[in-house]
């Protein structure tokens, strides 16, 4: 039976520690504009497809369902394009219900 490694690469791979492959490890993803680019991306398919259904609404003469439509769509397009908004909803619901916040 032949050995798996023979010659240098047997010797080259006996070199090699642990400690330096773990110490070449990659460093972890950098995601600091990922929000971002998903935005960025995300945003005009959003307004596209909003833009898409509301068309239609209006072709078929539903104005319930496009006023609907269209005040679902503007909630989302600000949670979407505002994210911080959550965070300061909630802290003045919070402080108006007594609880209290940092």
């Amino acid at each position: 039976m032949l050995p798996l490694f023979t010659g240098a690469a047997h010797a080259a791979f006996d070199a090699v520690s642990p400690l330096v492959v773990l110490a070449d490890a990659p460093p972890e993803p950098d995601t600091s504009g990922l929000a971002d680019w998903l935005r960025g991306f995300f945003g005009p398919l959003f307004l596209v497809i909003v833009s898409i259904v509301a068309i239609f609404f209006l072709f078929t003469r539903e104005i319930t369902r496009f006023a609907q439509f269209i005040i679902l769509a503007i909630f989302i397009g600000i949670v979407f394009y505002v994210p911080g908004i959550i965070e300061v909803i909630a802290t003045a619901i919070a402080r108006a219900m007594g609880v209290p916040t940092e």
